[in-house]
């Protein structure tokens, strides 16, 4: 199969109908994401159909060379285009030998859940997650409950621009009718809340609306569906729970209707945003904090893994060192954090974009956003006398900020980063103050955070699956030292030309 660059292969030519068309920045650091177009977009595609079917046919071919039996589960998200993506990457798959289990229209923890309720060791999820209309994805893992890390998709990318397949056929498809009602009796089984949370679950027209409010329903709650009909055009925002956006729209809802919790979920239902019942919008590493003194509270020295994104207060706060909580900070990323979990043997893991890992006894180690959602309803229900703005109110204070994300072309991006990170380094070895103090601390595991001596942070890192970089402020003292740190911080990214505008700042 000849496999084209973008640029060679344009929609509406003999050579797009005959040829695969796969951009190569595609293959991410931890899962697949393509500009697959838009009526009315001027930005060329970066895939075809025909390149889906390669990246089925590496993907087969790849498990196969990785020693792992051909069962494989399949799912798609609710996009116009999402099913046309998973058939043609089925084909793909079978012509590899591949024994593919299709859930049909699911979420990606559902696709997840069915690797072990059908015994199948691998999963491929077509998904943009919460990505503009226009894009597409595949979420990959050959390991329950893990998905591919950089090595595999290293090894998946060569396979496919190589043409490098292994077509041996054989290979079969059987559609799994029925899965959803089974993953919501799994989620919901044995779970019943002892008082009545009145819940907005807002689910911005994507996947999750087809399952979030059966899933609050079954455990005991009162749910105020709020954008929950399925409209794969999005019609008032991304249902993305980390953009302020959708923030605002379930923290309008809680108001309106004095619900105990707004709960947001985005595009395939592996995220979950809260807003508490006085319309605060808590960003998920402060989640993650009240969950982490849930947790550790009925299980001591809970050991949890945090990505560098996250607040400060997992190592400082009293609640988590009196309960002998440890935290590790990891790289960002769902497969970096699941795999973190899984090798720490963690209780949880958490990211700032809303990514939660529960391992047993509370789940199966994949990210979750319903499990997530019920963790945060049986920590309510656990805390009686006490609202989720009480529960808020008692982390200690830091000033934080949403993740802000400036546009950087996804072929320089990581150059851009290492520049920063480069100059950070020398700024601390020459005891160069920033943002008005000395520099108590650099973590380069994945970017740079930059910590200050008053504690304050920021982080700047590259995004695995967009063409931007990253931005985190956060400050334990004041408003005024996020500023700083947020200021000094641009500033050394406006150095590089290649860095655009924000998508939101605070």
């Amino acid at each position: 199969m000849t496999v084209n660059i973008v640029g060679q292969a344009r929609p509406n030519t003999f050579a797009f109908e005959t040829s695969a068309l796969i951009k190569a920045t595609g293959f991410r650091e931890y899962d697949a994401r393509w500009w697959f177009g838009q009526p009315g977009s001027e930005k060329e595609p970066e895939l075809n159909l025909k390149g889906v079917q390669a990246i089925g046919m590496g993907l087969g071919t790849l498990i196969r060379r990785m020693g792992v039996g051909p069962d494989i589960v399949t799912g798609h998200d609710f996009r116009s285009y999402s099913m046309a993506i998973k058939m043609a990457l089925v084909s793909g798959l079978m012509a590899a030998g591949a024994r593919v289990k299709d859930i049909g229209l699911a979420l990606s923890p559902t696709a997840y859940f069915a690797q072990f309720a059908l015994d199948a060791p691998s999963v491929a999820m077509v998904t943009a997650s919460h990505n503009e209309n226009g894009w597409t994805g595949v979420k990959m893992g050959a390991q329950r409950p893990l998905t591919f890390g950089p090595e595999e998709m290293t090894a998946l990318k060569a396979l496919v621009l190589g043409g490098d397949f292994d077509l041996i056929g054989g290979g079969s498809y059987e559609f799994v009718p029925g899965f959803r009602e089974r993953y919501i009796e799994d989620l919901t089984a044995g779970r019943n809340l002892g008082r009545k949370l009145k819940v907005v679950a807002a689910c911005g027209n994507g996947t999750a609306g087809a399952f979030a409010p059966q899933v609050l329903e079954g455990i005991g709650c009162e749910v105020i569906p709020l954008d929950v009909e399925l409209d794969h055009t999005f019609p008032r925002y991304n249902p993305n729970p980390e953009d302020m956006q959708m923030l605002h729209a379930i923290r309008d809802k809680v108001l309106e209707t004095g619900a105990d919790v707004g709960l947001g979920f985005d595009g395939d239902g592996d995220r979950c945003g809260v807003v508490d019942n006085e319309g605060n919008e808590i960003f998920a590493d402060k989640v993650g904090v009240m969950l982490a003194r849930d947790i550790s509270g009925l299980h001591p020295k809970s050991v949890f893994v945090v990505d560098v994104k996250s607040t400060g207060l997992f190592m400082t706060d009293p609640v988590l060192v009196q309960n002998g909580a440890r935290t590790d900070y990891w790289k960002t990323g769902h497969s970096y954090i699941k795999r973190r979990v899984a090798e720490l043997n963690a209780i949880a893991g958490f990211e700032k974009s809303g990514h939660f890992f529960f391992n047993p006894p509370i789940g199966r180690g994949y990210d979750d956003g319903l499990l997530t959602a019920i963790a945060v309803c049986e920590m309510l229900d656990r805390n009686l006398g006490k609202t989720l703005a009480d529960l808020y109110r008692d982390l200690p204070l830091t000033f934080g900020t949403p993740t802000m994300s400036p546009h950087c072309p996804d072929e320089v991006k990581y150059g851009v980063v290492a520049k920063v990170v480069g100059e950070f380094t020398k700024m601390k070895g020459d005891g160069i103050e920033f943002a008005g103090q000395p520099l108590a601390n650099l973590v380069t595991v994945n970017g740079v955070r930059v910590v200050a001596q008053d504690g304050t942070w920021g982080l700047v890192r590259a995004s695995s699956n967009k063409p931007e970089i990253v931005v985190v402020v956060e400050s334990p003292v004041s408003p005024e030292r996020r500023r700083e740190m947020f200021e000094a911080l641009d500033a050394v990214l406006r150095r590089n030309p290649e860095v655009g505008a924000y998508n939101q700042t605070f």
